[in-house]
This record gives structure tokens, C-alpha cells and sequence, in this order.
């Protein structure tokens, strides 16, 4: 497994308003590609985060999975420092350059990227799975465990069952019952990737639990890198 150490580019957003600007920037980049008929991925990659806020600390975890039988191609985990304060809306910018040093780590290709988080379901619809898509031009997903600020409507029990995710009337992702009878996740597009792509990835990777395979292993491997990174300090 590649770990790396990572400091904060030189340009990062030190402030809320400079934040919102980078935001508004790259937002117009986003593809919003249409269903895909075309060959299936070789590798799907999960990435999550884990913080220490005491010792200022964030570790990001990529695990790239065989994308037929999800079994572990490689793993990758960076830490370093926490870049930016807690603001709602602005997470990507705490997330950021952690999940890019583990990407980068990686020497497979990581396919498309399920992020644990957001990406157009995102008040500025611009979410870590649509500033990461954008940043690297991989195809991104955002799979979130709440529907954040927005509403929907319990889907059929069954798995596979889909609502959607609504600001006001607008569709901005939508809840998925990956398992009959157990609370949804929260799909939304990041980039390079329709919703209806998005969703039936993500039903793929949960074959045995509510979240897909790929965020259950980032999880596990960012705690580890985080506790790792604390007794080494």
C-alpha cells in the first residue's frame, strides 16, 4: 500500500469568500454525460476522509477495486494537515488536496471515482465528487449516507428502488435502496457520468450492504491511516 505525506499548495482558499470564487470558477465545467452503453469499468476506486481535529490532522484513503469482482487492486492512503475550517457547503476544500495525494499514490488505473459525499446534490451544486471529477477529469460519483438539505420521498421497499432527490422541483440526485428494507443512500452526479449511470454503479457496489464496497474499504482505511498517523506523532 503507497502512503504519502502531503502539505497544502501554496494558492489553497484561506477564506470563505475565496472558497466560493474557486467554486464558481470550475462549476461550469462539469459534464453531465449521457447513460453510457459503452464497455464496463475494469477498476472502480472509493475515497474517504477521517480527521483528528485535536493534533490538525486529515487522512484520505483510495482503494481501487477489480470492478467485476470487487475484490482490492490497490490501496493508497496521504496525510497531512486539516486545510480548511468547517463550513457548510465548502467540505470539499477541507478534503481536497488529501484525496488528490491518494489518488495520485495510486499506479492502476482508478476508473470511475465513488466519493462519500456529494456532488450536484450540493447547495452550490458543486460538491467533493463534482470539484474532484473536475480538478482530475476522472468520472466521479457522489454516494452520501443523509440527503443533506434536501427532499424526497421513501422509495419501494425493494432493492434497486429509486426516488428523487429534489431542491424544490429540481432533481439533484436521487435516494437508492441498495437493500430491500433498509434506509437509502443518496446518489448524485459529480462528472463525466449520468444519474442513471451513477445509480446503477453504485446498486453494483452494494451487493451485501446499504453502502457500496468502495466507501465501506475507504473508511476503514483512512481510520487506520489517521490512527497510524497520531501514534507516529
Amino acid at each position: 500500500m503507497a502512503a504519502v505525506h502531503f502539505t497544502l499548495p501554496a494558492d489553497w482558499p484561506a477564506t470563505e469568500a475565496e472558497a466560493r470564487a474557486v467554486q464558481d470558477s470550475l462549476r461550469p465545467r462539469v459534464v453531465l454525460a449521457p447513460s453510457a452503453a459503452g464497455p464496463e469499468p475494469v477498476h472502480v476506486t472509493g475515497v474517504d476522509v477521517a480527521y483528528d481535529d485535536e493534533r490538525d490532522l486529515v487522512a484520505a484513503a483510495a482503494v481501487v477495486l477489480d470492478a467485476r469482482t470487487l475484490d482490492v487492486v490497490e490501496e493508497a492512503t496521504a496525510v497531512g494537515p486539516v486545510s480548511f475550517p468547517y463550513v457548510p457547503g465548502l467540505l470539499a476544500f477541507r478534503e481536497l488536496p488529501a484525496v488528490l495525494a491518494a489518488l495520485e499514490a495510486l499506479a492502476a488505473d482508478p476508473g470511475p471515482v465513488v466519493c462519500d459525499g456529494y456532488g450536484l446534490a450540493h447547495p452550490r451544486r458543486f460538491g467533493l465528487a463534482a470539484h474532484l471529477g473536475v480538478v482530475t477529469d476522472l468520472t466521479t460519483i457522489g454516494v452520501a449516507k443523509n440527503p443533506f438539505t434536501f427532499s424526497y420521498e421513501e422509495p419501494g421497499a425493494a432493492r434497486g428502488a429509486t426516488s428523487p432527490l429534489l431542491d424544490g422541483t429540481e432533481e439533484v440526485g436521487r435516494a437508492l435502496r441498495t437493500q430491500a428494507g433498509i434506509k437509502p443512500v443518496f446518489v448524485s452526479v459529480g462528472h463525466r457520468v449520468s444519474l442513471d449511470d451513477a445509480c446503477a454503479l453504485t446498486l453494483r457496489l452494494a451487493p451485501r450492504y446499504r453502502q457500496p464496497e468502495t466507501t465501506r474499504r475507504a473508511d476503514s482505511l483512512c481510520r487506520r491511516a489517521l490512527a497510524d498517523a497520531a501514534v507516529a506523532r
